[in-house]
């Protein structure tokens, strides 16, 4: 059954998204589900501040980099997948490594390919309910 959240503005999502990772700690996999500027990065800040990995206004979305690591040694990897086209591009990128590593790994549009994606994993879909309101799905995908 997923648990459904609603924020109403930038600094809850960001507090929605420091309970999140204290709930699924490293080493894990969290997919973040939602269309452009649905707030996937802002969720992302608050994760990667309750591990500690990054301060919130450090994290910024990955979309051009493709993959940004918070942390020293890297706690957080967020990984932005929406400019790939096929599976063969995503291994090249190195997502089956980083996946092995002893990190959290928030991946951003991989949904696209269902045949990466691991178990366990967190999904967590994202929708704009009006101009800061988000409700936020959480489920837990154990096998």
């Amino acid at each position: 059954m997923p648990d459904v959240y609603h924020t109403r503005s930038e600094e809850e999502t960001i507090s929605l998204g420091r309970q999140l990772a204290e709930q699924w700690p490293p080493p894990g996999v969290m997919l973040l589900i939602g269309d452009l500027g649905a707030g996937k990065t802002t969720l992302a800040k608050g994760i990667a501040s309750a591990l500690g990995a990054a301060r919130a206004e450090d994290v910024s979305s990955p979309t051009f980099p493709l993959i940004h690591e918070y942390g020293e040694p890297a706690l957080v990897y967020h990984i932005d997948l929406y400019r790939l086209e096929t599976v063969e591009e995503v291994r090249t990128l190195g997502l089956d490594e980083v996946l092995a590593r002893p990190a959290l790994v928030l991946l951003e549009w991989a949904e696209r390919f269902p045949e990466i994606l691991p178990v366990p994993r967190r999904e967590i879909r994202l929708e704009e309910c009006g101009d800061d309101e988000r409700r936020v799905t959480v489920t837990d995908i154990l096998e």
